[in-house]
C-alpha cells in the first residue's frame, strides 16, 4: 500500500470545494488507463492531497505519482481559468515531488 501527500506549488490554497470536486472526479478517471490502481481513500484539504492506494508492483511509485500529478494538473489549468493567472509560467499545479508518510 502506498500513502502518498502532495501540494500544490508555492503553499496555494487553491483546492477550494469545486477544484476538490473536480480533482477527484479526475483522479477516478485516472483508473480507466490503470484500472489495476486502487484508491483505498481520497483526501483533499485546501491545501494538499492525501491518497492512500494500493498499486501492482510493475509500476513504480515514481510512474505513479508523476503519472496522477502530470495529468491532474493539466486538467485543472484546462477547467479552472484562474489556475492559468496564479501559474502562468506553465509549470503545473503541483510542487515537485511528493511526501510518502509512514
Amino acid at each position: 500500500m502506498l500513502y502518498e501527500l502532495f501540494q500544490p506549488r508555492q503553499e496555494r490554497t487553491i483546492l477550494t470545494t469545486g477544484v476538490k470536486s473536480y480533482l477527484k472526479i479526475k483522479l477516478q478517471e485516472v483508473k480507466k488507463y490503470y484500472p489495476d490502481w486502487e484508491y483505498v481513500e481520497i483526501g483533499i484539504d485546501v491545501d494538499h492531497v492525501h491518497l492512500h492506494m494500493i498499486i501492482p508492483p510493475k509500476y513504480s511509485v515514481s510512474e505513479e505519482v508523476e503519472t496522477v500529478k502530470k495529468n491532474t494538473s493539466r486538467l485543472l489549468r484546462k477547467k479552472f481559468s484562474f489556475l492559468k493567472k496564479v501559474y502562468w509560467d506553465n509549470k503545473g499545479v503541483w510542487c515537485k515531488g511528493s511526501s510518502f508518510p509512514q
